[in-house]
Parts: structure tokens; sequence; C-alpha cells
């Protein structure tokens, strides 16, 4: 676990309203929500209902992280990664025609939270090198002389 920066927390605290926000434009009972934000009715409740569950459990996942000071790379990782494909989906359907173009637009957040996760994870680059860890030795100290 790293420690996190003020402006760290801040974006998570953000980024953990927004997914719970997120998670009832999901629920299947939301048509007027998607309706007003530009996204497709969707099929089966079933699958509004699953997203709806995978977009609140980071919510939540960004508000744990936030309240306790601290994340997991991996975690933050998988944050940027989903927040930018989310954006990109919305583009790309948006490019297509698939969507109007409110909906990249109500993405832009996700956008802005998955750079920031970007920078923060450029910033705290792990401390034992690629090359340590290759050769399985990543419980000795790296050496002076290895560029970090």
């Amino acid at each position: 676990m790293t420690t996190l920066p003020t402006w760290m927390r801040r974006a998570l605290f953000a980024t953990a309203g927004m997914n719970i926000v997120g998670a009832a434009l999901f629920a299947p009972p939301a048509r007027a929500l998607r309706a007003v934000a530009g996204f497709p009715q969707g099929e089966h409740p079933l699958y509004l209902a699953t997203v709806s569950m995978f977009v609140l459990l980071f919510g939540l996942g960004y508000l744990w992280a936030a309240a306790a000071g601290r994340a997991d790379r991996l975690f933050i990782t998988l944050a940027a990664v989903g927040k930018l494909s989310f954006f990109a989906l919305l583009a790309w359907f948006w490019a297509v025609g698939a969507l109007s173009a409110r909906a990249p637009l109500v993405g832009t957040g996700d956008l802005v939270f998955g750079i920031l996760f970007v920078v923060w994870l450029y910033g705290t680059r792990a401390e034992v090198p690629a090359a340590q860890l290759l050769r399985g030795r990543a419980d000795q100290a790296p050496v002076a002389s290895q560029p970090r």
C-alpha cells in the first residue's frame, strides 16, 4: 500500500461520489436518467444491474482508499484503465453514430480521473527495479547504480 498525497485523496473522494451516482444511472429502473445522459436503454435488466453493481463497488473502493489515505497500485491501475476505457468506449460509439454527443460529455469526468490516476501511478513507480523482480530478488534493496 502506498500513502496518498492530499490531491489524490481528493480525487478519489470525488470519483467515489461520481461512481456512486453513476451506479444509479445504470440501475435498471433509471430509464429517464440514461436518456438524459445520452446512453442507450439496455436490453435485459441483468446486464444493467451487473454494470451498476461494478460501478458501485469501484466507487466504494475509491471511497475506502480515500478515507484510509492509502491505496494499492494495482487497484489504482485497474481504476485508471477502467475509467479511460469507459471514456474511449463512449467516444467510439459516439464517433460511429451509436450514441449522442451527450454520452462522451457525461463521461469526461472518467477521462479526467483516469488521467489523474495515471499521473499518480507514474509518480509512484515501484521502488524495486523490474530486472530485480524478474531475477526473483525483490527482497533485496535496489543497487544504487540501478536507475529507478
